[in-house]
């Protein structure tokens, strides 16, 4: 018999967020719906306040929507509790962000490595893998440096490569660009469209900048909460 399919990196269903402010809320998201297999790779684009931020955030798991269905690599999000979405983030989602969020006691290396430590990996084998993902990234000689003795690019790269090394299902990543000069922009979304096609972790990317969405292989235009192009409804995220 045939192997059965692996289920999407993200199915997103209606989802919805209304944040308290003024008399009925600031709704940020209006019903959104989404579906990235393994190995997609879409950006998404809009002005400022369009929703996009929001949305990383709910198919991040990092926030919870106040309406509609959310699963990630097959696992059903609104009843878990926050230790559970806790363990979800951690083992099938990595995080890319703007300011690189790396953790400024920890050498280049021990950040890398973290995600693996966290999920009970030894140090030693932690640090190994790190290192060989640090070579791959090309910071393998910036690996005892801390994080403010490195530039912006290598700090990113530092981020990516903290954001994958523990084969994520899904990669999160918010103007992963939008700090970098456009030399290193360049290197950097090479870096994740490589690591995309190699690894066929399922990129989820929001972005002002034209020639990064052009990178990817859909581009999700949003304004005022939703997508400007229409996107089937998910069946299996209703049951």
């Amino acid at each position: 018999m045939p192997s059965e399919a692996p289920p999407p990196a993200l199915e997103a269903l209606r989802l919805t967020r209304t944040y308290p402010g003024a008399e009925d809320g600031v709704p940020a998201l209006n019903g959104v719906s989404l579906t990235l297999a393994r190995g997609d790779f879409a950006a998404v684009t809009g002005p400022s306040g369009c929703g996009k931020s929001t949305l990383l955030q709910l198919c991040g798991a990092m926030d919870r929507p106040d309406a509609g269905q959310l699963r990630l690599d097959g696992t059903a999000t609104e009843h878990l509790s926050e230790v559970e979405l806790t363990r979800l983030r951690r083992e099938r989602i990595g995080f890319v962000f703007q300011f690189f969020n790396l953790l400024p006691t920890l050498t280049v290396l021990e950040n890398i490595a973290l995600p693996l430590r966290l999920a009970g990996q030894k140090q030693r084998p932690a640090e190994l893998a790190a290192t060989q993902l640090a070579e791959r990234v090309g910071i393998s000689h910036r690996l005892r440096h801390l994080p403010a003795q490195i530039s912006g690019g290598e700090a990113q790269r530092a981020a990516v490569a903290r954001a994958v090394i523990h084969r994520p299902r899904l990669l999160i990543a918010d103007e992963p660009t939008g700090s970098l000069d456009s030399d290193n922009g360049r290197r950097i979304l090479q870096l994740l469209t490589d690591l995309n096609t190699e690894l066929g972790i399922a990129i989820l990317l929001a972005t002002h900048d034209p020639s990064v969405a052009a990178a990817a292989s859909r581009h999700l235009p949003m304004k005022d909460g939703r997508f400007l192009e229409s996107h089937p409804p998910l069946e299996s995220a209703s049951t």
